[in-house]
């Protein structure tokens, strides 16, 4: 039986840990061995699991970035101990997801890598892997990965340091890591994000992309008036949004001017807050902790009359797709490959940081009427983002690259 293992910050928790989840277990029934390294957090995993690393590992390894800005250069003892790991078990391919996460040391791990020399499918879900420094680069439209990162405008964002830019040394360490495999292939979920891997100093492996996949059995048009209740939201129109954290990189500050242009009568819904957040905000938004009971994730979207997704950095967001399988339709900042999800019959897309362009769109879709968007929508996720259909689409990949 063919091992696979997985990688990633965290597993079956987070839209990234659901994405690897799900691929292991689609790769499981095609008949893969399947077990998933993580380093944070799991929730109820139908996976094996291998957890990286404790929490004292996470948090040196956390002072260390912040400290020194050697993200993904601490963590040995935890790498270590996990490549003691996949050397008894010796799986046959790795499926990389995200590396950063304070969990991991990169190049002990790609030392290994490179001395057992099988096959690697790496998922890019943003631009860390090839930057000296930050996750995303376009909120400073900032383009020095393509020659040489350097005085980094992006240095207080995530992962943040506080003292030191040590970006061009990370740009060059980081290059001379991650590349030398010989049979290393990176996806991408976006057509955007596989521009830039090709201009990057990675842009000698091959490039494909897989769209994320969504779940078409628990996310699809229901109607569930309890939901409503349970939270306090009128029958009125509601414009929904939804992240696993909010911030000014999210777009909660634009919810917030939004908030002051629509009429009274559109509420505005925001699931994914901290208890502090939720305090903070006007009381004319209703705010929902962050919940990982996608049946009620999913009743919130059908309800919504518009997704409105106003992210200023973002790969290819899963939060559009869960909207549009619920046949809710979708308002998206031009950003990175979240443009990608939507076609002018089941969304807009509005220029980044125009709220007013963004008010205008919401009242269009309004006048339409949701009526107008559920099938469309419905039919557009069925055609692209159905998870079983995006997912074979990696189990074929491994079977190739493995052969």
């Amino acid at each position: 039986m063919t091992k696979l293992l997985l990688l990633n910050t965290s597993a079956n928790t987070g839209s990234t840990g659901r994405i690897a989840k799900e691929i292991g277990l689609l790769a499981q029934q095609s008949g893969y061995e399947v077990r998933f390294a993580y380093g944070r957090n799991a929730v109820n995993s139908r996976l094996p699991l291998i957890k990286i690393g404790n929490q004292w590992d996470m948090r040196w390894h956390g002072l260390k970035s912040r400290l020194c800005d050697a993200h993904g250069f601490a963590s040995r003892r935890a790498t270590l101990v996990l490549i003691k790991q996949l050397e008894a078990w010796k799986p046959d391919i790795v499926n990389i997801h995200n590396l950063h996460g304070y969990y991991i040391n990169i190049k002990l791990l790609f030392d290994y890598l490179k001395r057992v020399q099988i096959p690697v499918v790496w998922t890019f879900h943003d631009c860390w892997p090839f930057t000296g420094h930050c996750s995303f680069f376009d909120r400073y439209d900032c383009h020095k990965w393509e020659t040489e990162c350097h005085h980094c405008p992006n240095r207080k964002g995530y992962p943040e340091s506080w003292f030191f830019d040590r970006s061009k040394i990370n740009y060059y360490r980081k290059k001379e890591i991650f590349n030398g495999l010989n049979n290393l292939t990176i996806v991408t979920p976006s057509a955007w994000l596989a521009q830039h891997v090709r201009s990057s100093y990675l842009q000698n492996y091959p490039v494909k992309v897989i769209n994320n996949g969504v779940d078409l059995e628990i996310f699809s048009p229901v109607k569930d008036v309890s939901i409503l209740q349970n939270y306090g939201i009128s029958e009125k129109p509601y414009i929904l949004g939804v992240a696993s954290t909010w911030d000014k990189r999210k777009g909660l500050d634009v919810f917030i001017a939004l908030r002051k242009l629509l009429s009274e009568d559109i509420q505005i819904v925001l699931v994914g807050l901290s208890t502090e957040q939720t305090l903070e905000l006007p009381g004319a938004i209703t705010a929902i902790n962050r919940t990982e009971n996608t049946a009620e994730l999913a009743a919130l979207y059908s309800a919504a009359t518009i997704f409105v997704n106003p992210t200023y950095v973002d790969n290819f967001p899963t939060t559009n797709i869960e909207a549009l399988a619920c046949g809710t339709p979708v308002i998206t900042y031009r950003t990175g490959g979240s443009p990608e999800a939507v076609d002018a019959e089941t969304g807009i897309v509005v220029e980044k940081g125009n709220v007013e362009e963004l008010k205008e769109a919401v009242e269009k879709l309004l006048t339409c009427g949701k009526i107008h968007y559920i099938e469309k929508c419905r039919k557009r996720a069925e055609k692209l983002f159905a998870k079983d259909d995006r997912y074979k689409d990696y189990v074929e990949l491994f079977n190739t690259v493995i052969k």
